[in-house]
This record gives structure tokens, sequence and C-alpha cells, in this order.
């Protein structure tokens, strides 16, 4: 029997490791699992507006997921022709980590590390204008971040309007800055000796899907310091990770020792009912391995969905990668005459490249099981799986 995600964030809550990681496929559900979790420790209150989702003051969960970058907004004013301005939304956190612990640098440094050295942020110091009535309005230091190239000798760029993966890089970077603080802030044992009491009632901090706009190296590196910086805590605080890439996962499996985290893999079933598999935390999660048992499950339960030839692609393109051959068509079954049908490599191209998410659904034909059952055979036995 499958779980609703409200049960599953409860066996979460219910868990006393340091440390949860969690698999699932975009789509699945991890955000709103992230928000589940989060109305089980803070019930949602009327008009509880998502403008108050990082305010920490007093609350037992800090997270980051898609509505932590909905708090910075871009104001392009195109009828002005001014310059773009990335601009946050007020709460009490931006104040405290900017305005109090003036962790703007850090931020600077962290961003242009993952992005590019000369592509630099600007926050914003306190200043006045008039709005169209003629009335004095203040904007507040640290409300808006404005970007450009530095060019050296002083000079810089106009300001740019960055791209969607910088600024959830960006975001992320912002997010990192106040987690440091936070577990800093925490590891004085004694409430009373601590600078600030903002986060003593602070328990669990759940991270669905960090950046994932990174190349391979600054994925690594991004996801060797969220484990060292996690592993650095002697908090009770709690750690839940959500993840979509196989290799942040992977990376992160292996920086934690076993005894101190928990993994899983969160599915979806098709009746809006989800498993949360656990894992064994022995050896790290094999990708390709994990979408070939997925199809083989399917073809036993005679439940082969159109998805399912996305996952024998994305199966064909790890595997063919591994064993050096230059693209995963080399991999399908050939005649006598050493050619490939192409009609399976048609039929996997137009099933693997859905335009909308509803096709994912679409029952299969007889004939196209019995295509997607004879290729995962014959994968299996010509490469021989363990």
């Amino acid at each position: 029997m499958g779980k609703s995600l409200i049960e599953i964030a409860q066996q979460l809550k219910d868990n006393d490791k340091k440390v949860q990681l969690i698999y699932a496929f975009n789509g699945t559900g991890k955000t709103r699992l992230s928000r589940e979790f989060k109305f089980l420790l803070a019930p949602k209150i009327e008009g509880d507006a998502e403008l108050e989702e990082l305010e920490v003051v007093s609350k037992k969960i800090l997270y980051y997921n898609a509505f932590t970058e909905d708090l910075f907004y871009w104001d392009n004013d195109l009828e002005f022709d001014a310059e773009p301005k990335l601009k946050i939304h007020p709460n009490a956190f931006t104040k405290w980590i900017f305005e109090e612990q003036g962790q703007d640098r850090n931020i600077i440094s962290n961003f242009q590390h993952y992005t590019d050295e000369k592509l630099t942020p600007h926050f914003n110091e306190e200043y006045s204008i008039k709005d169209k009535y003629g009335n004095n309005i203040t904007i507040e230091a640290f409300t808006e971040i404005t970007f450009s190239y530095e060019r050296g000798n002083d000079e810089r760029s106009d300001n740019i309007k960055i791209s969607k993966g910088e600024e959830s890089n960006f975001v992320w970077c912002v997010f990192y800055s106040l987690l440091e603080q936070v577990i800093d802030v925490l590891n004085v044992a004694e409430p009373s000796d601590r600078e600030t009491d903002q986060f003593n009632q602070l328990k669990y901090v759940f991270i669905d899907d960090p950046v994932s706009s990174l190349d391979d190296n600054h994925l690594i590196e991004l996801a060797v310091n969220l484990a060292q910086l996690i592993k650095s805590s002697e908090s009770d605080l709690k750690f839940i990770i959500t993840a979509h890439n196989p290799l942040f996962y992977n990376v992160l499996h292996n920086e934690f020792k076993n005894g101190t985290f928990k993994k899983y893999f969160l599915k979806k079933n098709e009746d809006i009912e989800y498993d949360l598999v656990t894992q064994s935390n022995d050896s790290p999660f094999s990708y390709h391995l994990f979408l070939k048992t997925e199809i083989e499950k399917a073809v036993e339960t005679g439940q082969l969905k159109k998805y399912h030839f996305n996952f024998l692609r994305n199966l064909l393109e790890k595997t063919s990668t591994f064993l050096g051959y230059d693209n995963w068509g080399e991999l399908l079954p050939k005649d006598t005459a050493g050619k490939t049908n192409p009609y399976e490599t048609r039929i996997i191209n137009i099933s693997s490249h859905s335009k909308h998410s509803g096709d994912e659904t679409v029952e299969l034909t007889d004939d196209d099981k019995r295509v997607l059952n004879y290729l995962i055979s014959n994968i299996r036995e010509t490469y021989q799986f363990k």
C-alpha cells in the first residue's frame, strides 16, 4: 500500500538519523514533500504568505526549495529603460545575514566560485525615491542586487540580467551562507552564550534539489562542501536532502558515514500515492541499475507505460558512455548484417521525447510493450548486468 505525502513526511520526522537522503525523479513530488514536512512542524495559518517562508525567528524548520527562489524577483522596469535589479522580499533572515553578520562578501565569493570570478553582485545601500504621487519612499539596504562584469582597473560593465541558472546559484549561495551561520550559532552548547537566540527553536533543515545547473566538477564540489558543513554541526539539528541528480546524490552518500544517515527512493504511484523505499547504506546509488530494475518490474507486473521508454533510453545512454560507445544506438540488437532495426531506434526516440507531460501516462500498444520487453531482455543478456 502506498502512502500520502503527509504520511511520508511523518515517517521522516519520526526518524532519528542526523541526515536523510532521498532520491526521486523530477516531478515525483519532492517540493510538495518539503511543504508537507514544514506544515507538520508549523501548521499553515490562514493568510500565511510565501514571503514568510524564510522567516526563521522562533521557527522549527529552515528549508530551501522552489519557493525559496520565489522570494527573489526581477524588477526590469522596461518602460523607463531602467537597469535590471534582482529584488528581495523583506524578511528577517536577510536582514540578519546581510546587516548584522555582513555575509555579503561570502555570498559574492561563493557565487563567483561556482559561476564566473568576474561576474559580480552589488548590494544596494539605503536610498530614497519618489513614487508617482511625489511621496518619498525609502528603499532599505540589501533589498536589491545588480550584477555586472568586472573589467579590471576599477571598470565594470553595465548592469546585466543574469541567466536563470546563475540566479538559482546566487539564491543557493545566500541560503548556504545563512546555513553556515545557523550551524555556527547552534554549535555553541549553552543557549545563553549564543550571539543570537533566533535559531534556538530550529530542529530541521530541509534542502530540496539545490543548484542543478552546475557542471559536474562544481556540482561535486558543492555536494562535498554541503556535506562537510553538515558534518560540522554539533547540535541536534537534523537534515533532510532530496535530489534528482544521481551524481549529487552519490557524492553526498559517499561523504556521510554509515550509521549517521539513511537513504531512500521516493516513488510516485499512479493513484497519487507514494512509496518511500529504504535503501542500504553500504553502497552508492547506481542510477542505471535502478532504471533497469524499474523497467523489469513493470514488465513482470504488466504495468509498462510510455515513460519506461525514457528509462530505457537513459539506461542505454549511461551504459554506452561507460562502455565507450559513441552513441546509445550501438547497444541495440543487430541483425545478421550488423545493422540495428530502425523501428526500434525510432520508437525509443519518439517515446522518450514527449512534449507534453500528459503523454507520460498514455497506454502502450501490445506491439510497443513487446518491443520494450525484447529490448530490455536483450540488453540484460548481452551486457551481463549484476
